[in-house]
């Protein structure tokens, strides 16, 4: 049975008393001689007897006080020891609690080392997965390898077929002009021209007012069109109106007879980089910096559409010959954009690599023609989306594109100051126009070809406006009248006037 703490401080107690009584009797039995002694003579005894008995009575004193410390000696001696049961229990507690955390962090590392088996197993298993991917990735390279090396083989026969067919062209090209020259000769030529271009001169709105164009020579008009620069100008189809664009965002519309202005088109918000005019002359479509196209009723002067969907500014834009609601974009977020005008919504994103710095229809609108910084010329189907053909066009970045009337020839202009003919069928170079003077000024230079197919103009940094011979492949005029580079020409479908437009915003017309 356990007893309590104070039931053991008695006991201790009573244990100490009786051992003091026993040691009390064995001192009396110590003394028993002493009353022995005392039956004797009481006289002769005496003051022995009375100084044992003192001896006596201080010994016993002593023992009480011996008694007394060996009590408070008890008293302490009890305290101490439930001060020291308290601080075992304490000490119990705490090795409870740190047996408790011990336990839980042995739970926690079997859980630990459970879960980093785990993440061995399936860093083992990515292991083993990264080796075989780059067993396969070893394999595609050298099957790509062979495909390179297969395609190379292709392109230099498709290279070498390209020219035998470029060396038929030319013999077309040379018995083509034979025959021109001996129908011009006989007096034939309206009658050749159409044996040449076919159903597509025939079925050309307004081609009635077609002229053979004249090769400008002398000033006409100077006008101070625009604030900041003039980047792009072009003739309303069959028209004398010119139609400009510039840095102080307004468009404005141009008497080429008189030199006035007509009209003036307000509404972009940024610079103007280039225009296009449905077939109609009915709407004006401008490219401009803030990202934006903006689309104006000639008529009433006002905005019909504004299209958003470009990330960065829209550079080149161009307008179906067929249809009036078709629009063709390219901007410096690397993409073409195909909007259609009478919704008002884009129809279809072309991604590219290399930005785009002039984009043009065909005379059918069914493939797109696009010039990039990359020097390549690239021809697209409007209906897939599709790339059909590329090539490289230019050591540098192409600045602009310009159709011939009949569709078969694509002017190309480029950073590396050369302007040059293709074939748009083939793709093959018809000729190559350069003069020694005559340096291109911007990525935004615009040339242009006669609208009978027989001359090339294009601006100089130098402010001179070269104009060459297409059979040639010489100048027949320099005008010099412009006083910084001119970034822009272009040519009326009568014929005349050539107009051609500077970076201080001064447009000049030539006859």
């Amino acid at each position: 049975m356990i007893m309590s703490p104070n039931e053991i401080a008695n006991n201790a107690i009573r244990h100490a008393l009786r051992a003091l009584r026993q040691r009390h009797l064995v001192e009396e039995g110590a003394h028993a001689p002493a009353f022995l002694a005392l039956s004797r003579p009481i006289i002769s005894q005496s003051s022995e007897w009375k100084e044992k008995a003192e001896k006596l009575e201080l010994e016993l004193q002593q023992c009480y006080k011996a008694q007394s410390r060996l009590s408070e000696q008890l008293v302490v001696e009890v305290a101490e020891g439930r001060a020291s049961k308290s601080s075992i229990e304490e000490k119990d507690a705490t090795i409870e609690n740190l047996q408790q955390e011990l336990t839980r962090a042995r739970d926690e590392c079997s859980q630990l080392k459970a879960d980093l088996e785990m993440k061995i197993k399936a860093m083992e298993l990515a292991i083993s997965e990264s080796q075989e991917l780059k067993a396969q990735l070893e394999a595609m390279t050298i099957k790509a390898k062979n495909t390179e090396a297969e395609n190379n083989m292709l392109i230099d026969r498709w290279m070498l077929q390209k020219m035998k067919d470029a060396e038929r062209l030319n013999e077309a090209n040379a018995l083509y002009e034979d025959m021109i020259d001996r129908l011009k000769a006989s007096g034939l030529e309206k009658l050749a021209q159409q044996q040449v271009d076919g159903v597509v001169r025939q079925s050309e709105e307004g081609a009635e007012y077609f002229v053979e164009s004249t090769v400008p020579s002398v000033c006409k008009h100077s006008i101070r069109a625009h604030e900041g620069g003039c980047g792009t100008i072009l003739f309303e189809n069959n028209s004398g109106k010119l139609i400009s664009g510039g840095q102080d965002r307004t468009v404005k519309v141009w008497d080429t007879n008189t030199g006035s202005l007509s009209s003036t088109l307000h509404g972009c918000l940024g610079s103007v980089l280039d225009l296009a005019v449905t077939h109609d002359n009915r709407s004006v479509i401008a490219a401009s910096s803030s990202n934006n196209l903006y689309a104006w009723d000639v008529g009433s002067g006002r905005v019909r559409h504004t299209l958003t969907g470009h990330s960065d500014k829209v550079c080149a834009v161009d307008v179906s010959k067929i249809s009036s609601r078709h629009v063709v974009s390219a901007a410096y977020d690397r993409t073409i954009k195909i909007w259609d005008l009478q919704k008002g919504y884009c129809t279809k994103t072309l991604i590219f690599p290399s930005n785009c710095n002039a984009v043009r229809f065909s005379m059918d609108g069914q493939t797109i023609c696009s010039g990039h910084m990359d020097g390549n010329l690239r021809l697209w189907d409007i209906q897939t989306g599709k790339l059909l053909s590329e090539v490289a066009g230019h050591s540098l970045a192409v600045t602009s594109l310009s159709l011939s009337r009949n569709g078969n020839t694509i002017l190309t202009s480029g950073r590396d100051n050369l302007h040059n003919l293709f074939d748009i069928r083939s793709l093959e170079v018809c000729g190559t126009l350069r003069a020694s003077g005559n340096r291109v000024a911007s990525n935004w230079s615009r040339s242009c070809i006669s609208p009978d197919d027989n001359h090339v103009a294009a601006g100089s940094a130098d402010g001179s406006v070269h104009v060459w011979s297409i059979s040639k492949h010489d100048i027949v005029s320099t005008l010099k009248e412009h006083t910084a580079s001119v970034l822009c020409c272009s040519w009326s479908g009568l014929g005349k006037p050539l107009a051609s437009a500077d970076r201080n915003g001064i447009i000049f017309t030539w006859n």
